[in-house]
């Protein structure tokens, strides 16, 4: 293992590569007197081929091997090898083809992430299993129940990534002419999660009894109609499936709106972020920090994850040869037609070289306004709508870490000491190739460093993370 550089690659986002000198040394003091705390990190799947939009054109990208259980079982055993924490994979109910039909260009086919993990949970073992899930284009009973098989059948390690889905392609697929109106998709999620963990709790802890003797399967006192009747919802319950081994599964939360952080500030135990550089990871966490404080929560039980773009490369110039290639895979009308689809108006009638013209009202718009507010931000630095095509095609506005496994680790490091997070998304560009550089170059850094862990804990994916298990509604009104 060669001796830690005192140098880290800072992170690149508009394309352009700074200097690998850092301004000032990592405390080294600091990350030795955190206690009891390490560095979470999830492997995450926005393409079965890679987080670069367009990574399947990579010379290296896998073909029709996407959609086969062994593909993800390779993938799934490095991470587990590695002591990932989890595997999180991100869902569409539409193929996006806004504006122009990019089906044929853009690759976002996948398999269903609930099939598909409820199979992974039989080759693993301790790898944490996080799937998305929409709560505005399915019912509370159906989803509630899937998990908490899930959670079954992984033994404990079951988590839900709640979005609202914000795409007009997925409301066309349900019955609806465009997107729902975005407080009312949150609205309806917080009712949904609500109902939700009603259904887990419907059947307490001891509620089986298998008593052969008395004929009795069930104590009828622990087992419970949950009777929600909402605006959105009527639920009588009781959920047919036992509490989930963790009582609710963990609850994830990818959404920066300010509907998305008050949904997350009552509900979620892990958020999914994209900040672009440490202190805009710190305002988050302190943001987060006052909202959860007005739910009567502690900051601890909100794990931060911000999303990051790791590229591991021998030097400095074998980065940017990697980098260079995924920039050129992605035709720019594609690139384009993407940023319109974030911002609800097709700015391919406007000069790719020239500024973003006026875009909606944050308030009124019914799309992701997280997006919406990251092409604003972007816009107001003065990118172009082609440089900002170019950033968003990469994988969003997530920041990209490139360079060898000291440097990528040195930035994380610094992230993780300075309270910027409390792990990483790890948003690989191209698979298999990026996940198991990472795996087994990064992660042994990180390990030497005492960063990440070495072992797995025992228990489920709640104990493993430090988060507490629910009470039962029901157990504890009685």
């Amino acid at each position: 293992m060669q001796a830690r550089s005192q140098s880290s690659l800072q992170i690149s986002l508009v394309g352009s590569w700074p200097a690998l000198d850092r301004a000032e040394p990592i405390n080294v003091d600091r990350r030795r007197t955190m206690t009891n705390k390490r560095m979470i990190l999830s492997a995450f799947f926005f393409n079965p081929q890679g987080d670069h939009r367009m990574s399947w054109r990579h010379p290296a990208a896998p073909k029709s091997e996407i959609f086969t259980l062994d593909y993800f079982r390779r993938l799934a055993s490095a991470a587990e090898l590695a002591k990932l924490d989890a595997i999180f994979l991100a869902d569409h109910v539409a193929i996006w083809d806004s504006y122009e039909s990019n089906v044929a260009h853009y690759a976002n086919v996948r398999l269903e992430p609930l099939t598909l993990l409820s199979a992974l949970a039989a080759v693993t073992h301790d790898i944490g299993l996080i799937s998305t899930a929409s709560a505005s284009y399915t019912e509370p009973y159906n989803l509630a129940r899937t998990f908490a098989s899930l959670d079954h059948i992984s033994n404990g390690r079951s988590a839900w990534n709640v979005v609202t889905s914000g795409m007009n392609e997925e409301a066309m697929n349900f019955g609806r002419d465009g997107n729902i109106e975005h407080a009312f998709r949150y609205e309806r999620a917080a009712e949904f999660l609500e109902t939700a963990k009603a259904l887990w709790d419907s059947i307490e802890d001891e509620a089986l009894l298998f008593d052969k003797e008395s004929g009795f399967f069930a104590d009828p006192k622990r087992v419970h109609r949950i009777d929600q009747s909402g605006k959105h919802f009527r639920v009588r319950g009781p959920l047919n499936v036992p509490r989930p081994i963790q009582g609710h599964p963990v609850i994830v939360q990818a959404g920066s709106s300010g509907d998305g952080k008050t949904l997350a500030a009552k509900h979620a135990e892990i958020n999914f972020s994209l900040a672009r550089s440490i202190e805009e990871g710190k305002q988050n966490r302190a943001d987060f920090d006052e909202r959860l404080a007005q739910h009567g929560r502690k900051p601890e039980s909100l794990k931060i994850l911000p999303g990051i773009l790791p590229i591991v490369a021998a030097s400095r110039s074998e980065a940017e040869e990697k980098r260079d290639l995924l920039e050129s895979l992605t035709p720019a009308r594609v690139a384009i037609d993407l940023v319109s689809s974030w911002v609800g108006m097709d700015l391919s009638a406007f000069p790719a070289d020239g500024p973003v013209p006026n875009l909606p009202d944050e308030a009124t718009f019914n799309g992701q306004r997280t997006n919406l507010v990251r092409v604003r931000n972007m816009a107001e630095q003065g990118m172009t709508i082609r440089q900002i095509a170019s950033q968003v095609a990469k994988a969003g506005t997530a920041p990209m870490m490139a360079g060898t496994p000291q440097q990528i680790a040195d930035e994380m490091e610094a992230w993780f000491t300075e309270g910027a997070a409390d792990g990483f998304n790890l948003m690989f560009p191209v698979l298999p190739e990026d996940w198991m550089d990472f795996t087994s170059s990064v992660v042994p850094e990180l390990q030497r460093r005492g960063l990440v862990q070495r072992e797995y804990a025992p228990g489920t994916l709640r104990d493993k993370l430090g988060l507490e298990r629910p009470a039962n509604i029901f157990a504890s009104a009685r």
